[in-house]
């Protein structure tokens, strides 16, 4: 099962940042954006993704991941295609809410199912999954950068990206039936889960001193482009990020790492150094970039596999999806509004954007004061 896992995450991460690596420079200089523009249908894919996670993962935890999943995967790849040939605001939004949609299904399917292997298998299963992420990411942008030398450009590295897509979701049908049993399904039942987690305090708290994880880890990929850096340099920096996320897994999975405090801690304070570094640049320092992309390699590779093992150990198994949603859904309101603020501090000129930037840093120093305990 971890093996079927593994090969779906790979499929799906090379299509998904082979474009968003480029969309941004595609939305900024092929269609004419305001930077403001940019960080809106951002913020909606991102902040509409996170708020469905919150009833989508009490849905997972009904219908099960299998079918979940395949459905994430069909609505991304309309997704995708869409986003390769909308050229109007309305289009780009619409193509937006559909990537969202298909994020918010894919996301708790995956992670319940890796929640639910045996915990001596647990750590080295994800740390399998983000590896493979990583390592897809470094591919993706460059063969992004190769698809976008090709005639259709755009609609090419999105166009591969729905076919990958669909690929997946016949993987996601391939996985055998989860034995657990699922819970009831019903409107209320969906109200009931999510009251549920939201009556963990301990986990809730958690939860909201974690938020501000999903802008750190995504807040480079549009930082870069709209800092002044060509397809080049941001391919090269986005692909070194991954890389060093994926050499640190190893070390968080060896001895049930992941799961001590420290980790988190180290991996946010990582990420506010890689933010600092960033608003000193104005396009032209490529070697500072490429410090800022070890850094928050670092960071993410840290983050993403402390706030899993963390989350599956103190979730009841039957409830995995509900809690995650709870999790991802507060993270993603916090990184919807940041882009909103970001997209429009970069309009105001190299003052603003150093401010956003040094602000993103903030954040993480906060959430790693902030976060202690199991």
């Amino acid at each position: 099962m971890i093996v079927t896992v593994v090969a779906i995450q790979f499929v799906v991460c090379i299509g998904f940042f082979s474009v968003m690596a480029h969309l941004v420079a595609h939305l900024r200089h092929d269609l004419g954006l305001l930077a403001g523009t940019v960080g809106l249908i951002l913020g909606v894919r991102v902040g509409l993704q996170f708020a469905l996670l919150l009833p989508v993962g009490t849905l997972t935890d009904m219908i099960g991941p299998r079918l979940t999943g395949a459905l994430s995967c069909a609505v991304r790849a309309v997704g995708f295609g869409l986003l390769g040939v909308a050229d109007g605001l309305g289009a780009l939004l619409g193509a937006a809410v559909l990537v969202a949609v298909g994020g918010a299904l894919y996301n708790p399917a995956v992670h319940t199912i890796l929640a639910g292997v045996e915990p001596a298998r647990r750590s080295g299963g994800f740390a399998a999954y983000v590896t493979t992420q990583h390592l897809a990411t470094v591919t993706g942008p460059p063969a992004g950068l190769v698809l976008l030398s090709f005639g259709p450009g755009f609609a090419l590295v999105t166009g591969t990206a729905a076919a990958l897509w669909a690929v997946a979701g016949v993987l996601f049908l391939l996985l055998p039936r989860r034995r657990t049993r699922p819970v009831p399904a019903g409107l209320r039942d969906v109200v009931r889960g999510v009251r549920a987690v939201l009556g963990d305090r301990a986990f809730l708290l958690f939860a909201l001193m974690t938020a501000p994880t999903t802008l750190l880890a995504n807040n480079i990929m549009t930082a870069v482009p709209l800092l002044g850096f060509g397809s080049g340099a941001a391919t090269l920096s986005f692909c070194l990020l991954a890389a060093v996320a994926a050499a640190v897994q190893p070390f968080v999975a060896a001895r049930h790492r992941g799961e001590r405090p420290w980790v988190l801690r180290l991996g946010l304070l990582c990420s506010a150094a890689a933010f600092c570094v960033l608003a000193a640049l104005d396009g032209t320092q490529t070697g500072p970039l490429m410090v800022a992309a070890v850094l928050n390699g670092v960071a993410n590779g840290l983050v993403q596999p402390s706030i899993f093992q963390r989350a599956a150990r103190h979730a009841p198994p039957e409830r995995f999806g509900s809690y995650y949603g709870v999790l991802a859904f507060c993270a993603g309101m916090f990184a919807f509004a940041g882009d909103l603020v970001i997209g429009r501090l970069f309009d105001l000129g190299p003052a603003g954007a150093a401010g956003a930037l040094i602000g993103v840093g903030a954040f993480a120093f906060a959430a790693a004061i902030g976060t202690r305990g199991p």
